[in-house]
């Protein structure tokens, strides 16, 4: 009896939640069309797009202090002036360069007509039209940059977006819901919470696009989710960003800039220097200066604002697996925690920085993205030692050279294929915003910022008017003559 009694609780379960998914994909359905619908009837309407921009803008801006709370509470600690530098002020730029070149962006392209149609006055142009209803998959580590920021691209090509934020971060979903909700229609924007079976139903609806920030391993699921339905996507994964450092290179400033990057949100971050390759000459000199550059700027870790928490435990413990992993298999672990702090007994979930030396290739820590403060440092003797590398591994979404040799630079961005590069720096190329942020290969595909965001969540439609002379066209129906058999000749030929 109890086994039954079992057996038909689960039942019930199992039918519990399909009723639920059932009513989801409904309500989704019924919001894609309305979305769709609302977008469509708008047309070319330049200064509404420009309001809705405005509003996200004023979204931000107006609950500054409550985005960077939730972000405190969801982490345990993040840095308050890291919170402000990326999900806020990182966001407005990107929101404010789309606001101000959308009327640019938006206007027909004139495009060449066939000779020799365009002779006799047939015209060709591209209209841009909107796509229609935009499904955003969020992920944790920065979740209102990237539930807002792609909203300058998506509301500068005239859609609609329904926004999934990411179940690790409760705190800061629950409020880009009611955000959403104080500023926006629902048929402009709107915002689905949920856990992983959520999830999974958002991404197999019959979305006109579907933007999925996240990891490489899930990529493959959304992919397959999507087609079902033949929606385009655009994702943004990650991978293992190098930064070759060149013996030309100003050291100092090198770890300065290195470290920084890889401490912010505590290297939570889907383009953080992910491993060092140094050459040989000054690897020794780098990593004085990498534990010198942290030191000064966290004198103290536990109790310092400006140093970010692990997002949870589950994570903590996959890092701390990594270093495991790696000393296992012969690499030295150098921990860059100021003095007498034991992290064993810190209650905010921080972890110190890590310098891993004599890394090897089978370690874990060498196949997956890191996504943490774990920073692996690997000689190498000559520049295209280097280079190969990094080709013999799948395509990071960012590559990063430090160095003042002009042939070296020159072969690494030629030699390589990754998402984007920096020169003497790391991650700043996603702050241009006239510049496209994307991956290629297992970092992602498609891209988003500037004039190609706008293309990219934009249908771009050819109008084609044709002449109002027949002379050009007769000589193209039957019955077929000369006069076609003597154009052909002229035009085929090299």
């Amino acid at each position: 009896m109890v086994r039954i009694a079992k057996l038909e609780e689960q039942m019930e379960g199992e039918l519990k939640k399909k009723e639920t998914k059932g009513l989801l994909e409904k309500e989704l359905q019924n919001l894609i069309k309305k979305q769709r619908a609302a977008a469509l009837s708008e047309g070319m309407n330049i200064a509404r797009r420009m309001n809705r921009i405005d509003r996200v803008i004023s979204l931000l801006v107006e609950n500054s202090e409550k985005i960077v709370n939730a972000l405190k509470e969801d982490f345990g600690h993040r840095s308050p002036e890291g919170s402000l530098a990326t999900d806020i002020f990182g966001t407005l730029s990107s929101l404010k360069y789309a606001k101000r070149n959308l009327r640019k962006w938006a206007r027909p392209s004139k495009r060449r007509s066939l000779f020799p149609l365009g002779v006799f006055g047939a015209r060709t142009r591209i209209e841009y039209q909107p796509l229609g209803s935009v499904g955003v998959i969020v992920p944790w580590n920065f979740p209102f940059n990237l539930a807002f920021g792609p909203l300058g691209s998506i509301f500068s090509a005239g859609n609609r977006v329904i926004i999934k934020p990411s179940e690790f971060t409760p705190v800061s979903s629950d409020l880009t819901k009611h955000l959403v909700l104080e500023y926006f229609e629902e048929e402009e924007v709107s915002v689905v919470i949920g856990g992983p079976e959520v999830g999974a139903t958002f991404c197999s609806q019959p979305f006109d696009h579907l933007l999925f920030t996240g990891s490489t391993s899930v990529a493959p699921s959304i992919l397959r989710s999507a087609a079902e339905n033949l929606v385009p996507v655009t994702l943004e994964l990650g991978g293992k960003s190098p930064v070759i450092v060149s013996d030309t290179a100003d050291l100092k400033t090198t770890a300065k800039r290195i470290m920084a990057g890889k401490t912010l949100n505590a290297g939570q971050i889907c383009l953080a220097p992910d491993y060092l390759l140094v050459d040989k000459k000054v690897s020794e000199t780098l990593v004085r200066e990498l534990k010198l550059a942290t030191k000064h700027m966290f004198p103290t870790m536990i109790n310092n604002p400006d140093y970010s928490s692990i997002i949870n435990q589950q994570h903590r413990d996959r890092l701390n697996s990594l270093l495991d992993d790696a000393e296992r298999k012969g690499a030295e672990l150098i921990e860059l925690k100021p003095e007498g702090e034991n992290f064993l007994t810190e209650r905010q979930g921080k972890m110190p920085p890590y310098l891993v030396l004599s890394t090897s290739g089978d370690m874990v820590i060498m196949t997956d993205e890191i996504f943490g403060p774990i920073l692996p440092v690997i000689e190498y003797d000559h520049i295209q030692e280097a280079i190969s590398f990094i080709n013999e591994r799948p395509r990071p979404l960012g590559l990063y050279f430090f160095g003042s040799n002009k042939r070296e630079e020159e072969a690494v961005v030629q030699g390589t294929v990754s998402g984007g590069v920096a020169i003497n720096d790391v991650i700043a190329h996603i702050m241009q915003d006239d510049a496209p942020f994307g991956g290629v290969g297992d970092s992602g595909t498609g891209s988003y910022h500037g004039y190609e965001g706008f293309i990219n969540f934009s249908h771009s439609k050819t109008v084609f008017s044709q002449t109002s002379y027949e002379f050009p066209l007769k000589i193209t129906r039957p019955p077929y003559g000369a006069g076609i058999r003597r154009f052909l000749e002229i035009m085929i030929r090299k």
